[in-house]
This record gives C-alpha cells, structure tokens and sequence, in this order.
C-alpha cells in the first residue's frame, strides 16, 4: 500500500481542516487506518484510528470531540476532520495503514509522506 496525504496548512486557532489520504493499492479496505503526528523535537504520537469496515473509531484525549476520522474504502480514502484547533495541534501529519488493530507506531507498515499543519494563535 502506498499513501499520499494532503489538506495541510495554515489556519488561525479555533479554525477547522480537512486531511485526506489517498491510498494505492486494491487491499486498502482490509486495513487499518490511522493519522499520527509530529511536532518540531517530539516524537510521532497517535491522533486516531480507524477500523477496517470504518464503524469503529479510536482517538487520543488530546483531538477527542474536534477531530473525526472517517475512510471510504471505495475510494481508497481516509480523511481526518480538524475543528477548534489549537496551536498545540501544530505538526506534520502522517496517515499510516496496519495489518491489524493498533495505535502504535512501530505496527504501522505503510506511511504517506506527511502534510504539515500550522495553527496560529
């Protein structure tokens, strides 16, 4: 699986984005979907997961309640929705694909190539 995301930039805190992750490859739909990301000097850290069928979703105290991940396995799509973001919410952005249920980095075998987001205060 190859993963190209997009839909990063700049917005002011309080603002909303839409993240989107196009996937190659004919097996998206039997893996599992996540959205990682990292600051300047931190590590990768989870944002949300997303099974395989899309009814079972799995965020990270930080973006519950703003952040909604979603998939359209007939489009090879998985999409994260940003609202109220903060400047803490600043990073680059990762989707990642998994053979099985995790929210672990190491699990992920597939990364796209990141889009950066910039909240501004």
């Amino acid at each position: 699986v190859q993963l190209q995301a997009s839909g990063g930039g700049l917005v002011q805190a309080g603002g909303s984005l839409r993240l989107s992750c196009v996937a190659s490859g004919r097996t998206f739909s039997s893996y599992y979907m996540g959205w990682f990301r990292q600051a300047p000097g931190k590590e990768r850290e989870f944002v949300a997961a997303i099974m395989w069928s899309g009814g079972t979703t799995t965020y990270s105290d930080s973006v519950k309640g703003r952040f909604t991940i979603s998939r359209d396995n007939a489009k090879n799509m998985v999409y994260l929705q940003m609202n109220s973001l903060k400047p803490e919410d600043t990073a680059v952005y990762y989707c990642a694909a998994s053979p099985r249920e995790s929210l672990y980095v190491p699990n992920y075998a597939f990364w796209g190539q990141g889009t950066l987001v910039t909240v501004s205060s």
